[in-house]
């Protein structure tokens, strides 16, 4: 195989090197199989590297260059790696290579590695990277021995080769001579047999050029009769096709006088269509720069046409940025289903608001493919108004040559000349309309843009929200686990206004020192009476309170203890009424109260209107956040 030789500091070389590939069994202690690989070189009998993989040794080879074969499979696989790079080593640039590397400057009993590389355009690709070791003393005289030894059994069979051939050849000498005498016999018999056949060809031949040349003398002068005969014949002939060729003379000369006259005709007529034929390349001249201007005009609506084309691609290229935008926005409202197990209501309205938008996206990548198929229609137009235009040039060349032979056809041409500077401007005309509409088209994306710009702030802010809420769980959870252990050491009373409204609490971990203000408790009614057991449900709603230092919205949650409902003393609770108003971009707070007030505990209390203030009431379909 030829190789690649790089040493370090040195070229590349090439060398021609003999690989050896044996499976060696191995059942003394333990039955294995070992693949011995050995690297010579004819020329250099000191050139020896040895390789021996076991089965273990393959696997670490295996996991560390990603290979997906067998050991059994191993050796036909580096085989005929082996096999396509000597098809591959005539060539210029040959696609599989053999690269032996030294981390010495020369190959001088230093370890080297032998890669099988793929060589393309952009990479070379090394399939296989074997490491071999120099062979040492030892190692060098067995293969020494082993070389000699095989040159000796060479020697043996070429020398009895030789002694066969030396028999073989001096059998076939002795057959050859006597064959030799044997045809040099036969061959003075055929010169004999050859001169006697000869002579008598010679006798035959001379008799029969006499016997042809008497026939030849006599032909002759019969053609020589003949001859005289036709002569006589074609004379006759000859004085009759005088005297026709004489009296068609005196008619042609009679025509000849008519065509004079014709002529003179002729001319006066000529004369009269060159004077026409002026007139009519006056207004040929005229058309032709008519179609000169409608062919500035074609070039600059083409350059009209190419900067909307440009426009259309940098819409394009936003569009899909916007879509890409989206994606990662989805990715994170699903990370947020993963952490958010208690708000899986308000995670299906997210999805739903992600998929009312992604199909607003998709309305307006098609309104976007619309537009490119409208586009792509006006180009078509150009085009044929293009084709009409080179048929006009055509048909003017056209009229150029027949205007000599007929009259009448120039008035058709003209009217065909009208009728299509009529289409033109028709053309004209359906191109601004195009461009109206592409204008229209335009102010719609833009739209849509702002609309997706709108949907991206709706979702950060209700990310914010979750990320908010997630912390106001976390607060609940920990002042419920304060309350379970303070009951269990003595009992804890709450607070209890004197309306039957339990105290205002202050967070004091969300930066609210002073006292909220109380939201409404419902109280579930006892369930039957086999079922004594009273379980008290809590009502999370919001409390939307405008800081004038960091402009952030805080939501507060109070759980409601087990009571009687009372009515609210006049205090405004909830979110502001700015927050209920309905929007189109808006998307609803649905899920969070949405079971416990379809349940029919909270019935009572959802037809008492006169117990809820209109700024408290937080209905699942009429709360929005604002955009």
């Amino acid at each position: 195989v030829c190789v690649q030789v790089r040493c370090q500091g040195c070229e590349e070389r090439r060398l021609n090197i003999r690989v050896n590939i044996e499976l060696l069994s191995i059942s003394n202690p333990v039955h294995k199989k070992d693949l011995a690989v050995r690297l010579t070189d004819d020329t250099d009998p000191f050139f020896l590297y040895n390789l021996v993989i076991s089965e273990e040794d393959f696997q670490s080879l295996k996991s560390q260059q990603g290979l997906l074969v067998d050991f059994s499979a191993f050796p036909q696989k580096f085989i005929d790696l082996l096999h396509q790079c000597i098809q591959e080593q005539n060539k210029d640039i040959p696609r599989f290579l053999l690269q032996l590397v030294s981390s010495a400057s020369v190959l001088d009993h230093t370890p080297v590695s032998l890669n099988v590389v793929e060589t393309n355009p952009f990479k070379h690709l090394t399939h296989l990277s074997l490491k071999f070791l120099p062979g040492n003393d030892a190692e060098i005289k067995k293969f020494l021995a082993s070389c000699l030894k095989c040159l000796k059994e060479d020697k043996m069979v070429l020398e009895e080769k030789l002694r066969k051939t030396e028999e073989d050849l001096t059998r076939q000498l002795s057959y050859t001579q006597q064959s030799l005498s044997d045809r040099s016999r036969e061959l003075d018999k055929l010169k004999n047999e050859w001169t006697s056949y000869t002579t008598a060809l010679t006798n035959k031949h001379t008799q029969e050029l006499t016997s042809e040349k008497e026939r030849a003398l006599q032909a002759q002068a019969q053609y020589q009769q003949q001859q005289e005969q036709q002569k006589k014949e074609l004379e006759n002939l000859h004085q009759k096709s005088i005297q026709q060729l004489q009296n068609r003379l005196s008619e042609l000369e009679v025509i000849n006088k008519d065509l004079t006259e014709r002529r003179y005709k002729g001319d006066s007529t000529v004369r009269e269509l060159k004077a026409k034929l002026s007139g009519v390349e006056d207004e040929c001249q005229r058309a032709k720069q008519e179609v000169l201007s409608l062919r500035r005009e074609n070039t600059t609506l083409d350059a009209e046409c190419h900067e909307k084309e440009k426009l259309i691609n940098q819409l394009q290229t936003r569009v899909a940025v916007l879509e890409q935008e989206i994606k990662d926005k989805d990715q994170l409202v699903i990370r947020t289903k993963e952490v958010l197990d208690a708000t899986q209501e308000q995670k299906m309205i997210l999805e739903e608001s992600t998929e009312k938008k992604q199909s607003h996206i998709e309305k307006l990548e098609t309104t976007i493919k619309s537009l490119s198929a409208e586009l792509l229609k006006a180009n078509e137009i150009i085009k044929k108004l293009q084709g009409d235009l080179k048929t006009l040039m055509s048909k003017l060349k056209l009229k150029n040559t027949v205007t000599i032979q007929q009259e009448k056809l120039l008035a058709e041409k003209e009217e065909r000349l009208q009728k299509e500077q009529k289409e033109l401007q028709e053309t004209g005309h359906s191109l601004q309309m195009k461009e109206q509409e592409v204008c229209k088209l335009q102010e719609q994306l833009e739209t849509t843009i702002q609309k997706l710009e709108e949907s991206k702030q709706l979702l950060k802010t209700n990310e914010n929200v979750i990320t908010w809420l997630n912390k106001q769980l976390n607060e609940i959870q920990m002042t419920k686990k304060l309350e379970t252990s303070a009951s269990t050491h003595g009992g804890v009373r709450a607070a209890v206004s004197p309306h039957g409204m339990p105290d205002r609490p202050s967070f004091p971990s969300s930066g609210i020192s002073h006292p909220l203000s109380p939201l409404y408790a419902f109280q579930n009614f006892s369930e039957p009476a086999h079922n004594k057991n009273i379980n008290s449900q809590c009502l999370i709603q919001f409390n939307s309170q405008l800081s004038k230092v960091n402009r952030s919205s805080d939501v507060q949650t109070v759980a409601a203890t087990c009571h009687p409902a009372n009515k609210e003393n006049g205090d405004n609770l909830g979110l502001e009424s700015k927050y209920f108003k309905k929007k189109d971009d808006s998307i609803p707070l649905r899920g969070l109260s949405q079971n416990t007030l379809n349940s029919e505990y909270l019935k009572p209390y959802l037809s008492t209107k006169a117990q809820l203030s209109p700024k408290a009431a937080v209905t699942p379909t009429s709360a929005y956040f604002p955009g």
